[in-house]
C-alpha cells in the first residue's frame, strides 16, 4: 500500500511537470510583449556598441518589438552593469558585457560587488573582436618593437589609451609590458573611440584596439596598424605581422568577446528564446559578412557553451592579472 505521504509526493512531481510543461511555452510565446532595452557600458561608436546595434536590429526584426541600444558609459562598463543587475528578470533589460564584466570584480571589489557569471543569467557569446595595435598615422613608430625599444629607453614616457582600467585594451598592453619587460603608462577612457581619437591626434602613443571599425581608419591614413593578435595574419591586414611573429606569443588567447546577458533568475524559456535569436542572428550570411567587415568573428553560443566561455575568460584574466601585477589603479 502507498502512503499518503507517498502519494502526495508523487502528486506533487506530476504537478510540477505538468506546470513545467505549460508554464514554460506561454513565458516563450508572450516574450516579449514591449520593447528590450539593451545596455552599453561604454561611448556610442565602439566596439560594443556598434554589434550590439546589429544584432539588436536582426532582433528588432525577430521580435516584431523595438529593441533600444542605450550607452551608459563610465567606471569601466560598471555603471550599466549596477543598471542591468538589479533590473526585473524579465528579459526587458540586458547588457552587451566585455571582459570589463568579468575583471572588474577582481581589481574593483569594493565597487563591483557581483559575481559576473553566477549573478546574471547568461544569454549568448555573439562574436569575438580580435585587437590590432595600432598609432596615429604620423607617428614615428613603424612597429611594435619601436614602441618597446622607446619604453625601454624611456621607462613611462610611452602612453596606451583604453576603453577603460581591466579591459581588454588594457590587459593587452599590461601583457605586452610584461613580455617585453617594459614599463608604459596606461591612459584609460570611457570608450575605444574617444581613446583612439587620442591616439590619431598623437596625444596617446599607441593602443590595442578591437578590429571593428579599424580598416577605415587605417585606409583613411588616421592611424597605422603595427601588430595583430590573431594566430595567423588577419586578411584585411595581411602585410601587418602578428604578435606571435614579433616574438610575443599569447595575445591570439586574449581576444574579447561580446557576451548578452540578463539579470539574475531570468526564466530559462526567455533567455534561450534571447540565444536563439542571436544565434540566428550571427549565422545570418548578410550579418556575418557584416562583422567580419568590421573584423569580427560571429560565434552564437548556446546559455551553457557561453557560461564556460566566461569561465575561461574570467580565469585568464585573473592570471594575467596576478602575474602583471595589475592593481586597482594605474
Amino acid at each position: 500500500m502507498i502512503r499518503l505521504n507517498q502519494l502526495l509526493s508523487r502528486l506533487s512531481l506530476g504537478l510540477a511537470a505538468a506546470l513545467s510543461g505549460v508554464c514554460a511555452p506561454a513565458w516563450s510565446q508572450d516574450y516579449p510583449n514591449k520593447p528590450i532595452r539593451i545596455l552599453i557600458g561604454f561611448a556610442a561608436g565602439g566596439p560594443t556598441d556598434v554589434i550590439a546595434r546589429i544584432v539588436a536590429q536582426d532582433l528588432t526584426v525577430a521580435f516584431g518589438q523595438s529593441v533600444i541600444v542605450e550607452n551608459c558609459a563610465g567606471a569601466n562598463s560598471l555603471i550599466a552593469t549596477d543598471a542591468v543587475a538589479p533590473a526585473a528578470p524579465d528579459g526587458d533589460t540586458l547588457i552587451a558585457a566585455t571582459l570589463a564584466h568579468n575583471i572588474n570584480p577582481i581589481l574593483m571589489a569594493d565597487k563591483a560587488k557581483y559575481h559576473p557569471i553566477r549573478d546574471f543569467s547568461t544569454i549568448s557569446l555573439a562574436a569575438t573582436v580580435p585587437m590590432i595595435a595600432a598609432t596615429g598615422f604620423d607617428s614615428p613608430r613603424r612597429g611594435i618593437q619601436d614602441v618597446v625599444n622607446t619604453a625601454k629607453a624611456q621607462p613611462g614616457a610611452v602612453t596606451y589609451g583604453s576603453a577603460g582600467h581591466g579591459g581588454s585594451a588594457h590587459l593587452a598592453a599590461t601583457l605586452l609590458g610584461n613580455l617585453s619587460g617594459t614599463q608604459m603608462t596606461h591612459v584609460p577612457f570611457k570608450g575605444n573611440a574617444p581613446a583612439t581619437t587620442e591616439v590619431i591626434a598623437g596625444r596617446v602613443s599607441f593602443m590595442f584596439y578591437p578590429m571593428v571599425g579599424v580598416a577605415d581608419q587605417v585606409a583613411q591614413k588616421r592611424l597605422k596598424a603595427l601588430a595583430v593578435t590573431t594566430p595567423k595574419r588577419h586578411p584585411d591586414f595581411p602585410a601587418v605581422p602578428t604578435m606571435a611573429e614579433l616574438g610575443y606569443a599569447g595575445f591570439e588567447d586574449y581576444t574579447p568577446g561580446i557576451v548578452f546577458l540578463a539579470p539574475a533568475n531570468t526564466p530559462p524559456a526567455i533567455t534561450n528564446k534571447l540565444a536563439d535569436a542571436i544565434r540566428a542572428s550571427v549565422a545570418k550570411p548578410e550579418t556575418r559578412e557584416r562583422l567580419r567587415g568590421l573584423g569580427a568573428v560571429a560565434v552564437g553560443l548556446s546559455p551553457a557553451e557561453t557560461v564556460s566561455w566566461m569561465q575561461m575568460d574570467y580565469d585568464r584574466g585573473a592570471r594575467l592579472i596576478k602575474v602583471a601585477d595589475v592593481k586597482s589603479e594605474d
